[in-house]
């Protein structure tokens, strides 16, 4: 019998399956919505500066207790911005951004509740919720636009937390010194954040590959980003020039005018919300022009300089400057300290933008946590346990000008990564 042979079909190729890629346009929305969180959570950093005499009064604290208490938001913003950017690489940004605003929202209602326990673990919360806004915008406008466009969208993201900063003098004030009792300002921003929470999950792409590896592996960038000295330069320069404006001014600015230089409340609020205000115009200013010129170094040193200068101009010569000049001039160089934020980013390899970005903010607010309650010490001794006067705060605003001083050697150590660098 002769033998039946099956005749086979030909194979047909096997496609691999590639991870799905999100249409831009989704981390576009996704990251005007932590525009959002980062205006929210920068107003709520900025609040307490207009609430100090009802803090005190409803916490029973001294000078240095409201420093340290408004103080502990940044220690746990500067350790969980390390969570934050390595939480971003590995997994994307949908969870992140999502238990991110819900932290903040809890820890929002927590200080409003009026206990001092809970204040603290409230302002904590704050802190470790609002690490993951600035990261997570910067991660997500890193997937939704151009290279050529980073330093403007990391300079408008800026642009969205400073405005936050600015509400939260300029119209938180007026608030819960009128209708508004100061408790209730925190809770109704909780429950706004709730909202913002779960809008941000529904619309946030999620990542297109499974992730890999244990828990502890999703850290393996920051072995990258930490062993190249450029990331500290930048993070310390960073650091340095952030210190005037979310210490300086949004927790002691408006106590400065009016005990130091006699200014009204009222102004007193108005005239320290310049500062933020400066953020506003400088940061997509300069990350602009950074842009425009392909330089980062240049414009860096401009802002620098221009914060030096008016720096000075509102610590020791206050009375002569012009109202409301000093702090917007001040706050539009103070814009150049995201310039770093662009130059750790492309000193570092593609794979590890997100951990970029944390350790940047670990770097720049471990100085801040280091200093906030120290700057209270500091005016608490020199005063004696007294009232404050304009003595007092000149002596303490020489911290602000050797920190700026300090920047200004350091970036003359950074390398340029711009595009219109010289081979």
């Amino acid at each position: 019998m002769a033998e039946t042979i099956a005749v086979l079909p030909p194979a047909v190729p096997i496609a691999p399956v590639l991870p799905r890629v999100e249409p831009k346009t989704l981390f576009i929305v996704a990251w005007a919505l932590c525009l959002v969180f980062y205006f929210l959570q920068y107003a709520l950093r900025s609040a307490p500066g207009v609430m100090i005499p009802e803090l005190t009064t409803a916490f029973g604290l001294t000078t240095l207790g409201i420093g340290s208490l408004l103080g502990l938001y940044y220690y746990t913003y500067a350790a969980f911005a390390l969570v934050s950017g390595a939480s971003l690489d590995r997994y994307g940004a949908k969870m992140p951004v999502f238990i991110g605003i819900l932290a903040t929202a809890i820890g929002s209602v927590l200080f409003g509740l009026g206990s001092m326990s809970m204040a603290e673990g409230g302002r904590l919360l704050q802190g470790a919720g609002s690490a993951f806004a600035f990261t997570a915008a910067v991660y997500l406008a890193v997937h939704g636009f151009s290279a050529k466009w980073l330093a403007t969208a990391v300079g408008v993201t800026q642009l969205a937390g400073m405005l936050g900063g600015f509400a939260g003098q300029f119209a938180v004030s007026p608030l819960v010194h009128g209708p508004l009792p100061w408790q209730s300002f925190w809770l109704w921003s909780g429950a706004v954040l709730v909202v913002l929470a779960l809008v941000a999950l529904a619309v946030t792409p999620s990542r297109g590959e499974p992730a890999t590896g244990g828990f502890w592996s999703m850290f393996a960038p920051y072995k990258v980003v930490l062993t190249n000295p450029q990331s500290y330069l930048c993070g310390v320069i960073g650091g340095l020039l952030f210190m005037p404006t979310t210490i300086g001014d949004m927790i002691w600015g408006v106590p400065f005018l009016p005990q130091g230089l006699g200014v009204p409340s009222g102004e007193a609020v108005m005239r320290a919300s310049m500062v933020p205000l400066g953020w506003v115009i400088g940061a997509p200013l300069l990350g602009y022009l950074a842009d425009r010129i392909g330089r980062r170094k240049p414009v860096l040193f401009g802002g620098i300089g221009l914060m030096l200068i008016s720096g000075i101009g509102i610590a020791y010569f206050g009375e002569i400057i012009p109202p409301y000049l000093g702090g917007l001039l001040f706050g539009i160089g103070s814009g150049a300290a995201m310039i770093p934020y662009t130059i750790i980013k492309e000193a570092n390899p593609d794979k590890v933008k997100g951990s970029a970005t944390g350790a940047m903010n670990f770097l720049v607010f471990s100085l801040s946590a280091f200093l906030a309650p120290v700057f209270g010490l500091v005016l608490m001794r020199l005063s004696g346990g007294n009232a404050l006067t304009l003595a007092d705060f000149r002596t303490a605003n020489g911290i602000w000008v050797g920190a700026i001083l300090l920047s200004l050697v350091l970036t003359f150590f950074l390398r340029e990564t711009g595009t219109g660098r010289r081979a």
